[in-house]
């Protein structure tokens, strides 16, 4: 890959570098502590993380319209983050198991879970929509940074199991706030787990920007915490693809926790249920498209002389071939029966339950026959 002479890492005043590797511009910057990490990347990988990318931009902008249209009850867009989400993920192993946060439709769908699959939960026909054993991603969690605490508890199993798979826990920069995910951090530490905490720090905590909840870089609260931390540009796929494979590369060594932050922009809204344009200007939407990943990725293919024509191609038609098969799906998706709210609470048959399933068909049946 073309190498141009001067290194950038920006660092604040008092916080960690921020590694970059492609500048906004597509040229490859070097970096002494992440080449090392890109050196086996070869043209198909780069145009994997293009297709991989572009799919998931399709794929969020196929529910955002969706929603809108009433066949969604709800969605939470990823647009601006998918070279965090994708990048990260890349670099897991298959074994490594995943815990996401309510964002994180890149990452699942990365991980194997289908797009129906993923976008169900949202319409409102199942309380999951994946069985988390077949792709070793659990369902996506609502409540703000509990899955951190779930990736430290799975991670201390892997502990005691001896094994050197890595758990990770992906959340939102104003999760960082939440007790939940700073308890997370102090036992991990604590017991050394081998976990990897992922923070996409896309500057709004619904309409609080990240300077107001944190004076100083989200990545210093979990260096006070004694995790090893990389701060890493989070639109450049091959930065994040690159310190995420350093991270795990620490954990499954038997070094301990690592935080990684993820310095990106939520593009959209919180929600489609958010309106952005009452606490944000036209201005910072325009100063974070000139960062935007997936054109980034594209200059630097074009810089190195790669068929770009070619895996546009690709990336286009693998986004047309899931957008098809999306809405093909989920407007056919037949309502869930009653019963299904009392499947899968437990592992096995819970006396509680049954009563409860009983009691609450019985109460229905009471319905039946009346005039709506």
């Amino acid at each position: 890959m073309p190498i141009v002479s001067t290194q950038r890492m920006d660092v604040d005043a008092e916080g960690l570098p921020t590694h970059q590797v492609l500048s906004t511009d597509g040229e490859r910057i070097p970096d002494t502590e992440l080449d090392h990490y890109l050196a086996n990347l070869t043209p198909a990988m780069l145009s994997d993380f293009l297709r991989d990318m572009v799919v998931v931009r399709r794929m969020d902008a196929e529910a955002n319209a969706l929603q809108r249209q009433g066949q969604l009850g709800l969605w939470a867009p990823l647009l601006g983050q998918e070279a965090a989400q994708i990048g990260s993920i890349r670099a897991a192993r298959n074994d490594d198991f995943i815990f996401p946060s309510y964002r994180e439709h890149a990452v699942a769908w990365a991980r194997g879970v289908k797009a129906q699959d993923l976008l169900s939960v949202w319409r409102g026909v199942t309380p999951s929509g994946w069985d988390p054993y077949q792709v070793n991603i659990a369902c996506q969690q609502i409540v703000i940074g509990a899955q951190a605490l779930h990736a430290v508890g799975y991670a201390l199993g892997i502990k005691f199991d001896g094994s050197h798979q890595v758990a990770f826990g992906y959340f939102g920069d104003g999760a960082t706030s939440q007790g939940d995910v700073n308890e997370a951090m102090v036992f991990a530490a604590s017991y050394q787990a081998p976990v990897v905490f992922f923070c996409q720090n896309n500057q709004w905590a619904i309409s609080e920007p990240v300077g107001l909840q944190s004076r100083t870089q989200i990545a210093d609260r979990a260096h006070g915490f004694g995790l090893k931390v990389w701060r890493v540009d989070g639109n450049d796929v091959l930065a994040v693809y690159a310190a995420t494979k350093a991270a795990t590369e620490y954990v499954r060594h038997g070094l301990g926790p690592v935080f990684i932050e993820a310095v990106t922009y939520r593009m959209g809204a919180h929600t489609t249920a958010d309106d952005p344009t009452r606490y944000r200007t036209e201005e910072q939407l325009d100063e974070w498209r000139a960062k935007d990943p997936i054109d980034r990725l594209r200059k630097y293919l074009e810089k190195m002389g790669a068929d770009l024509p070619a895996m546009e191609r690709r990336a286009e038609e693998a986004a047309d071939q899931l957008a098809a098969d999306l809405r093909a799906a989920i407007t056919s998706m037949p309502d869930p029966g009653p019963e299904a709210l009392f499947e899968n609470v437990y592992a096995e048959p819970h006396p509680l339950i049954e009563a409860q399933r009983t009691g609450y068909l019985e109460y229905l049946a009471t319905f039946e026959g009346q005039d709506a």
